[in-house]
């Protein structure tokens, strides 16, 4: 089947809960801090890209596929994909292990924030349940890479079973996209080359580059990062590469295209937390994608909808439809990211 007659997004991979502990400030060892208010929500890779996309008004399907325990976090998660229009049947239910849970520690005055992850069932996905053949869908997104302890394994042939499970929605017809956790692992530069010869758009932040690369990145110099794109172009991303850091955004394309893009210069007071505004950003280049637009509309489109993200400590929560973040844009404007 044609990608061009395929609709919807298939997303797979953590699906977690958060549990978001807004803070007045990130204590040094054997210090206190006092949390001023918490909320449980959405996290993960892919669970946030759906959020968004239906906060977003996607008029296309949103499916979800994962490992969540059978635990009343999983039936949260659930009873959420079904409160916003997300199709919950890819979910399995894990009896031995617990639904991944984060504790999000965002400060009050900066909106950084510090992560404990328990790693849970999501760390059990191996993508065997996905049934790629029946999907409908135009996308098929996985995250985060180095948090799904099964598909970064590698197989005797030397391949991540994530290459392999992204090699299984290629050839059926999928457009592949993932994205990456910035974390300490010893054979992350590993894992991200066995994905990258399967894998459309890679969609991440300049530390991740960094860490594939062996080398440091400047995030607020976009022809740094432009050259950081292409030489992950070079190690087999098929159609782009886009690196987004709290400045702006590059992508650099297989068919020569390179766009910048300065990120939306929100006031400090609009911003109540930063978790996950990468996702938000993801879920802008997605639907965009989806919908055909050009790179420039899909860079432009990803800041504003990492911007609104910005509106909340919790993931989604500040995520409108498409128009009102693009209206964030024309409303505060963007900040200088000049590709020379």
């Amino acid at each position: 089947m044609s990608t061009r007659k395929r609709q919807g997004i298939l997303a797979a991979g953590n699906f977690i809960v958060d549990r978001i502990k807004r803070i007045n400030v990130y204590p040094a060892e054997n210090m206190l801090a006092t949390i001023d208010d918490e909320t449980r929500s959405n996290g993960g890779g892919p669970y946030n890209v759906l959020k968004d996309l239906a906060a977003m008004g996607a008029g296309y399907p949103l499916v979800a596929a994962g490992r969540i325990g059978e635990d009343a976090d999983g039936e949260w998660i659930r009873r959420d994909c079904q409160e916003h229009g997300i199709d919950a049947a890819g979910l399995a239910g894990d009896a031995e292990h617990p639904t991944s849970y984060t504790e999000v520690m965002t400060v009050r005055d900066t909106g950084r924030r510090t992560f404990f992850h328990r790693r849970g069932a999501s760390a059990r996905f191996n993508g065997a349940g996905v049934n790629f053949s029946d999907s409908q869908a135009r996308i098929f997104h996985l995250a985060y890479l180095m948090l799904l302890d099964e598909l970064d394994a590698f197989a005797p042939d030397g391949r991540t079973h994530a290459s392999h499970l992204l090699e299984r929605a290629s050839d059926a017809g999928h457009i592949t996209s993932i994205d990456i956790v910035s974390t300490e692992h010893l054979r992350f530069r590993e894992i991200v080359l066995s994905a990258l010869p399967y894998t459309d758009h890679l969609l991440i932040n300049e530390v991740e580059a960094s860490r594939v690369l062996a080398r440091a990145l400047d995030p607020a110099s976009p022809a740094d990062l432009l050259s950081a794109a292409c030489d992950l172009l070079k190690c087999g991303v098929r159609v782009a590469v886009v690196l987004h850091t709290e400045h702006g955004a590059v992508s650099a394309r297989a068919d020569g295209n390179r766009t910048s893009q300065g990120a939306v210069a929100v006031p400090r007071n609009f911003i109540r937390g930063a978790n996950g505004a990468g996702d938000a950003f993801a879920a802008g280049y997605l639907h965009a994608m989806h919908e055909n637009q050009p790179p420039a509309a899909a860079l432009a489109l990803a800041v504003c909808t990492a911007a609104a993200c910005l509106a909340d400590p919790s993931p989604s929560a500040g995520l409108q439809g498409v128009e009102a973040c693009l209206e964030l844009g024309r409303l505060y404007g963007f900040s200088t990211f000049p590709m020379e």
